[in-house]
Parts: structure tokens; sequence; C-alpha cells
């Protein structure tokens, strides 16, 4: 098993890739097992929270009529 320590990051302040704990906890994202994946960080997390705004407007939604607000009749 590989530690963190020995992965790599992408830096959110520079764009940079980092290998290990270069930056800052708050300004990483990661770890990815290799340079070319944390490369490709920002288009995971755009992604990642594409996805959970469409499931939490799922949620938002639930049980009521997606168009008008109102109950649906199959409640």
């Amino acid at each position: 098993m590989t530690h963190d320590s020995e992965k790599y990051w992408y830096n959110l302040k520079t764009g940079e890739v980092e290998k290990g704990f270069e930056s800052p906890a708050p300004d990483r994202a990661g770890p990815f097992d290799t340079p070319e994946e944390a490369a490709k960080a920002p288009e995971v997390i755009r992604e990642r929270a594409r996805a959970w705004a469409a499931e939490e407007a799922r949620e938002d939604s639930w049980g009521s009529d997606a168009v008008s607000g109102a109950p649906r009749d199959d409640q």
C-alpha cells in the first residue's frame, strides 16, 4: 500500500501537480496514483459537483411536481 505522502496531489492555488505533502491540505486535492490523474483533478471536481447538484435537486423535488411545485397525485 502506498502512503499518501508518496502519491500525487493537485494544488488548487497554483494548478500544479505535486508529489507528497508539498502544500497545506486546504490547497490540494487528492491523492492520486499518477501525475496524469492529478492533472485531471479540476475535471473530476467539476463532474462530481455537477452530480452532487443533480442529486440534491432530485432530493429537493422529491414528492412534488417538478414544474409547479405542487404535490403529485400518486403520493
